[in-house]
C-alpha cells in the first residue's frame, strides 16, 4: 500500500501566517528626532511604501505553501527562505534608515513587527532544523549569514539605529558589564557544582539529611530574589563591620557578596536534585557487574556510576547556568553590576533601547549556555551508548 500524502506542518504554517499579519498590521519602525522625544511609529508600508512591503510577503507565503506538503526537499527550500528572511531584515532596516532619518541626532527604533518577526522566524528555523534532523553544529551554522548581514549593515548603514547608538555611547561599560555578569554566574555555578555534588552524595548516604536538605532547598526557591537580597543585607553588613578581612575582600550588604550568595542558594536545588537522581538511577545490574569484576567501592563510583550519571548531572548544570544568567540581572539592583545595570537604568529613564541593550545580551548568553551544555550532554550520551 503506498504512502499517503505528508501531513501539513501546522507549526510552520502558523508561524509564517502570524508573521504576515504582524508585517501588515504592527509598526515596523519608529523615528525620533533625538533620544529624549518619543519616536513616531510607522507601519512597513508607511516607511518604504507598498512597493517594498508586498514583495516581502512572497517568501513568507512561499514557506506557508511549502509547509502544506512538508517533503524533505520542500522543507530544505523553506529553510533556505527563512534564513534569507532573517538575513534580509537588517537590509530592510538600512533602507528605512536611509529614507526616514535625515537629522544627525535622529534615531530609528525597531518596531513591534520586526521584533515579532525575528522571534517567529527563529522559531521556524528551529522547527525546520528539527524536522530535517540536522546536526546541532549545522543548525548554528545557519545563523552565520544572518550574523554577517547584521554586522555588515551596522558597519555601513545602521548608524542611526537607536539600539546601536545606545551601545556606542556605552561600549566600554558594556564590555565591563558582560565581564561582571559572566564572573558572577561562573562563581555561583562553580560553587553550586561543588556543594551540590557533595550534598547529593551525603543525601544518598543519610536518608534524614535527604528529607531536611530538599526541604530547605525547596524553601529557598520560594523566596523572591529581591526579598532574599534584602534578607542578606543586614547580616553581611554586620559581618563586614566586625571582621576586617571580610571587608578587605569586598564583602558588604550590597555588591557582589549578597548577589553571589543568593545565586548560590537558587542554584543548589537543580544541581543537587539532578546529581542525586542521576547517581541513584544507575542500573543496579551494572553496579553488581562491576563489583563482580572485583572493583572497589571507589572504583565503582569513579569508573561506572559517575560516568553513567554525568549526562544527567550536566543537565543540572545547564538548568542552573541558564537560571543564573537571568537572575544575575536582578543583582544589579544591589550594586553587583552586570548587564542588569542597563536594564534598570533604561527603566528609570523610560529608554527602551537602553533596556534592550542589557536584556538582549542576557537572552543571548542564556541561549549560548543552553546550546553548548545541551550539545555536551548529547555527546556524552552518544559516547555512553557506544
Amino acid at each position: 500500500m503506498g504512502q499517503g500524502r505528508p501531513v501539513p506542518n501546522v507549526v510552520l504554517i502558523a508561524l509564517l501566517l502570524a508573521g504576515v499579519v504582524a508585517w501588515l498590521t504592527l509598526p515596523a519602525v519608529s523615528v525620533a528626532p533625538n533620544r529624549i522625544v518619543p519616536g513616531t511609529p510607522l507601519l512597513a508600508q508607511e516607511a518604504l511604501g507598498w512597493g517594498v512591503t508586498l514583495p516581502a510577503l512572497v517568501p513568507m507565503l512561499a514557506v506557508v505553501v511549502l509547509g502544506w506538503r512538508p517533503e524533505p526537499a520542500r522543507l530544505r527550500l523553506a529553510l533556505a527562505l527563512v534564513v534569507a528572511l532573517l538575513a534580509a531584515m537588517p537590509l530592510w532596516l538600512s533602507a528605512a534608515a536611509a529614507a526616514l532619518v535625515e537629522a544627525a541626532q535622529a534615531r530609528l527604533g525597531i518596531g513591534a513587527a520586526l521584533w515579532l518577526l525575528l522571534f517567529l522566524w527563529l522559531l521556524a528555523l528551529i522547527e525546520l532544523r528539527a524536522r530535517l534532523a540536522l546536526p546541532r553544529p549545522l543548525g548554528w551554522a545557519l545563523l552565520l549569514p544572518v550574523l554577517l548581514a547584521w554586522w555588515g549593515c551596522l558597519s555601513l548603514w545602521l548608524a542611526p539605529l537607536a539600539l546601536y547608538r545606545e551601545y556606542q555611547g556605552r561600549s566600554d561599560q558594556f564590555l565591563d558589564a558582560i565581564g561582571q555578569h559572566l564572573a558572577l554566574v561562573g562563581a555561583a555555578v562553580g560553587a553550586a557544582l561543588v556543594l551540590g555534588v557533595g550534598l547529593a552524595l551525603a543525601m544518598r548516604r543519610y536518608a534524614g539529611l535527604r528529607r531536611a536538605g530538599f526541604g530547605v532547598l525547596n524553601f529557598l526557591q520560594t523566596i523572591p530574589s529581591i526579598a532574599l537580597f534584602g534578607l542578606l543585607l543586614a547580616p553581611l553588613a554586620w559581618l563586614s563591620a566586625r571582621f576586617d578581612w571580610l571587608a578587605a575582600l569586598g564583602v558588604s550588604g550590597i555588591g557582589w557578596a549578597p548577589a553571589w550568595l543568593a545565586l548560590l542558594g537558587y542554584s543548589l536545588l537543580p544541581m543537587v536534585r539532578n546529581t542525586f537522581v542521576a547517581l541513584d538511577e544507575v542500573d543496579p545490574a551494572v553496579i553488581e557487574s562491576a563489583r563482580g569484576m572485583g572493583m572497589s567501592r571507589r572504583q565503582v563510583f569513579l569508573q561506572v556510576r559517575l560516568p553513567l550519571a554525568l549526562p544527567v548531572v550536566l543537565e543540572g548544570i545547564r538548568i542552573t547556568t541558564v537560571q543564573a544568567v537571568g537572575l544575575t540581572a536582578v543583582a544589579a539592583l544591589i550594586g553587583a553590576g552586570g548587564l542588569g545595570t542597563f536594564v534598570f537604568q533604561g527603566l528609570g529613564q523610560a529608554a527602551m533601547d537602553l533596556v534592550l541593550l542589557g536584556a538582549l545580551p542576557i537572552i543571548a548568553l542564556a541561549l549560548i549556555a543552553d546550546a553548548l551544555l545541551s550539545a555536551l550532554a548529547d555527546c556524552l550520551r552518544q559516547g555512553g551508548a557506544t
